[in-house]
């Protein structure tokens, strides 16, 4: 392994990192806290999508809306009012105003250099940003992605908005359309609709969230509907027509939905163009990495941009492991328990292998479920709760390889779930576990109970 570069290298580098995403960001000051000379290359803001566009502005949005749902649920509590504006403020306050200066200052302080522009990489150990060239041992892919519009007819990309917009909007539309079945689009629709928005969801397949367990895509209609919601599965986009007063969207079924905005959030994009030098693969437009996140001999790539569990804890995640092996160690990624929860109310969260997707890989398969009021916080937290927990077990090993939770806190709840599935808890041992009363952890041991 080369040793640091010498503070007078001028543009050469220990290493080189493309992108200040979540990933990024766990890579550059850490490797300079262990002695290397880092450059971090960033094309938009310093920060990347997540603080500004994504994770931290929608779940602001989303708050006020989860709290006026659980105040229908709780015996004498009115519904609390919303005020826009200040909602808006507020969710200012939280994007930075889409300003990445304290961002930008705090990473130069911690001795990273920043360079500002879209790099590309010719080759392993050269990164091009501008007339600026710069040479390194080690170059670090974290470019993250992109919205993903579909070329409907008709459609006028500067007219629809994608998960910036919306994340981003300065006034709430009278109606819209959100075209989609996944977390993105289940999100705005509950903020948007609760913000008093007239909101229609069209998802292609038969059923949202198509890729939990189907009780789980049941609950999540539930609470779309809760908020009066139209959900329309099995629906796809026929064309598009901007007017004046908005978009008119007609469907494959005929059907004309004249709104005042249309949303797509339809997946995402990785950004890869001029990042693939001769070695470095691509599948279905993301980066092929190794379990170590190696795409070629001196090039690494993490998060979003490699097209596995493309969620911020996953690139902060992969990047801890490329600092550890970029200083000599031998860590690798495993993602068997990563955590992914959709911050609706109720919440909706999930971790390791569906039912489906064990069986597909020979897994000899049992399951089992529960209803929310297995445990008594349910009627502690309000009337009328849904939701409920689920496992999915290796039962030659006797050991979980997946779950599922639905309910209020969801997102906290699972951890459980995922330390098991992470650590291969036997089942014997969490029959064992005596969780606080009254808590949603009681439904793991209620659900284990059932097997």
């Amino acid at each position: 392994m080369a040793g640091p570069s010498t503070p007078d290298s001028g543009d050469h580098f220990d290493v080189v990192v493309v992108g200040s995403g979540p990933g990024g960001r766990a890579v550059a000051p850490a490797l300079v806290a262990a002695g290397r000379r880092v450059a971090l290359v960033e094309a938009e803001l310093v920060g990347g999508e997540c603080p500004f566009w994504a994770c931290i502005p929608s779940k602001t949005l989303l708050r006020p809306s989860q709290l006026r749902t659980q105040a229908r649920h709780v015996a004498g509590v009115s519904v609390p009012t919303e005020e826009w504006d200040a909602i808006r403020d507020y969710r200012d306050y939280m994007n930075s105003g889409l300003d990445d200066g304290a961002k930008a200052e705090w990473l130069q302080g911690t001795g990273v250099e920043l360079v500002r522009g879209t790099a590309t990489v010719p080759a392993a150990g050269r990164v091009v940003v501008g007339d600026r060239e710069l040479t390194c041992e080690h170059v670090v892919i974290a470019t993250g992605t992109s919205a993903a519009v579909p070329d409907y007819p008709g459609l006028d990309r500067a007219q629809v908005w994608t998960n910036r917009e919306v994340t981003s909007l300065s006034a709430v539309p009278a109606s819209c359309v959100v075209v989609g079945g996944g977390a993105v689009a289940l999100e705005c629709a509950q903020y948007l609709a609760d913000l008093g928005s007239r909101v229609t969801v069209l998802q292609r397949s038969d059923r949202v969230l198509r890729r939990e367990d189907p009780r789980v895509s049941a609950f999540a209609a539930r609470a779309l509907a809760e908020q009066g919601v139209d959900l329309r599965t099995g629906t796809e986009v026929a064309s598009v027509h901007h007017h004046d007063g908005g978009v008119q969207v007609t469907t494959k079924d005929g059907d004309v939905l004249d709104v005042e905005r249309l949303v797509v959030a339809t997946g995402r994009v990785p950004r890869t163009e001029g990042l693939t030098p001769d070695g470095v693969r691509t599948e279905k437009g993301a980066i092929v990495v190794d379990d170590a996140c190696r795409a070629a001999d001196g090039i690494w790539a993490i998060g979003d941009v490699t097209g596995v569990a493309q969620f911020t804890h996953v690139a902060s995640y992969q990047g801890r492991v490329v600092v550890d092996r970029i200083l000599g160690g031998d860590a690798v990624a495993d993602l068997r328990a990563v955590p992914r929860v959709v911050f609706t109310e109720p919440e909706i969260a999930g971790v390791g292998l569906t039912a489906a997707e064990a069986q597909e890989r020979g897994i000899d398969v049992r399951t089992a479920h529960v209803d929310l009021s297995a445990t008594d916080r349910t009627e502690t937290y309000g009337r009328d709760l849904f939701g409920g927990a689920g496992v999915v077990v290796d039962a030659a090993r006797d050991v979980l390889v997946g779950a599922w939770g639905v309910g209020p806190d969801a997102g906290e709840w699972i951890h459980t779930a995922a330390l098991a599935v992470k650590a291969q808890i036997p089942l014997a041992v969490l029959r064992d576990f005596v969780p606080q009363f009254p808590t949603f952890n009681e439904l793991w041991t209620a659900v284990i109970r059932e097997l």
